[in-house]
């Protein structure tokens, strides 16, 4: 579990995050949503350690990491797995070769090992065969499955997501969204995503925790958002009229 208490963060003066508190439970996808500018993706960094705090405790199974030195702080960093929004696969480097990499450099497996676990999460994301394949040689929602799969390698307790649909088409996205999900719940990860997708929103959101203008406006499930009452969010989440009339028939429907 990551708890997230009372945590603030400015630059230069202006105040990004305000008193910010969360819980992020094993076994369930925790999202971070906002509009551009809410601080989500600085929430992010400063849970994964990338950013102090200026206020605030984060806590790794009751382990306060802005409390740590850097040498407790790199075992907390090799229990956790980071699927990048552009995915940050090595062109130069074979679909084998970029999801193996954590393990030639954290690691002291022996060859046979690595390749061992390489084929066993390349086959979880149903990448099977694509060993000797180059990034250039894969579509997008590939190249998503094979990040994932790096992410996955070491097997880690926290998984990170950075908008791990961007770029993607819509069928692609749930397929992303569904493969990120069964791996969370199997493997009991405590699960992350900063993202703008209403997809992953409904489809993913066992929790949601929702970012304006830096603080925590609403916090719930994927099932509560359709019955919220914050204006705020409501805008935000049903900002098409298609989206806001399947939330009035929703509604309604609820109530017969």
């Amino acid at each position: 579990m990551i708890e997230v208490k009372n945590v603030r963060k400015s630059f230069n003066g202006k105040v990004i995050l305000q008193d910010v508190s969360a819980k992020m439970e094993p076994g369930k996808t925790s999202l971070i949503i906002g509009t551009s500018g809410s601080g989500k993706t600085v929430l992010m960094k400063t849970i994964i350690g990338l950013m102090p705090v200026d206020s605030g405790a984060i806590l790794y199974e009751g382990r306060d990491i802005t409390k740590m030195g850097d040498k407790e702080l790199k075992e907390v960093r090799m229990q956790i797995g980071m699927l990048f929004q552009g995915g940050a696969l090595f062109d130069s480097k074979t679909v084998e070769a970029n999801v193996m990499f954590p393990l030639d450099m954290f690691t002291k497996m022996n060859t046979a090992d690595k390749l061992k676990r390489v084929n066993e999460v390349l086959e979880r994301v149903n990448l099977k065969d694509t060993n000797k394949k180059f990034p250039a040689e894969l579509s997008g929602g590939m190249k998503k499955r094979v990040a994932l799969a790096r992410a996955i390698v070491q097997n880690p307790k926290y998984l990170f997501c950075d908008e791990p649909n961007s770029g993607l088409d819509p069928q692609t996205s749930l397929v992303i969204d569904k493969l990120v999900k069964e791996i969370t719940n199997e493997y009991h990860i405590t699960t992350v995503i900063n993202t703008h997708d209403m997809n992953t929103v409904m489809e993913s959101g066992d929790h949601i925790v929702y970012l304006y203008e830096g603080k925590k406006q609403w916090e719930g499930s994927n099932k509560d958002i359709i019955f919220s009452k914050d204006e705020r969010l409501n805008k935000f989440i049903f900002a098409s009229e298609f989206l806001a009339k399947a939330k009035e028939i929703s509604m309604a429907e609820g109530k017969k």
